[in-house]
């Protein structure tokens, strides 16, 4: 089975796409795990957390995704062995891509996130920053409901789109 990953930045619709694509193979007769990263077990929900302050340690966030990940890892793991295609929106790609805007040494990241398998097939998701930012601001949720994290910044996902490119 496939391990599928979709990347981008905030707002290019990679929620939108997996959700279509998982479907999409359910309809060919496949069975699908939909999954993202940051997952929604306690590392993830502290991932979210911190990502809501402006003042987090890069470095630590760094660490907490790539120790999601390991966990995520397993569970994708398990799904594949089950016969499942795995789309993930978002894998360590972001991590790279993130992190490093936040300029953090790639190296390192690539280093702490070496035990993560690569995926078999990767689409990246290409938006201006600024188109991004006017979907997620659309969007009621956003508004209404959530605070807007430090990575949801036009100037920097400016950077982290370069480093995607």
């Amino acid at each position: 089975m496939l391990f599928i990953a979709l990347e981008g930045i905030d707002g290019s619709g990679k929620g939108t796409q997996a959700k279509l694509l998982c479907s999409w193979l359910r309809d060919k007769g496949y069975s699908c795990y939909l999954t993202a990263e940051p997952t929604d077990n306690n590392i993830g929900r502290l991932i979210r957390k911190y990502l809501k302050e402006d003042n987090f340690d890069p470095r630590a966030i760094a660490l907490l995704f790539a120790a999601d990940r390991s966990l995520h890892i397993k569970d994708i793991l398990s799904k594949l062995h089950s016969d499942n295609m795995v789309i993930t929106e978002r894998y360590f790609y972001s991590s790279l891509a993130y992190q490093g805007a936040l300029g953090i040494n790639i190296d390192w990241l690539e280093e702490i996130n070496s035990f993560a398998p690569e995926a078999d097939i990767v689409f990246y998701l290409d938006i201006e920053p600024e188109e991004a930012i006017k979907r997620m601001t659309s969007l009621s949720s956003f508004r209404n409901t959530r605070e807007k994290e430090s990575y949801e910044k036009e100037e920097f996902l400016r950077r982290v789109r370069q480093n995607y490119l």
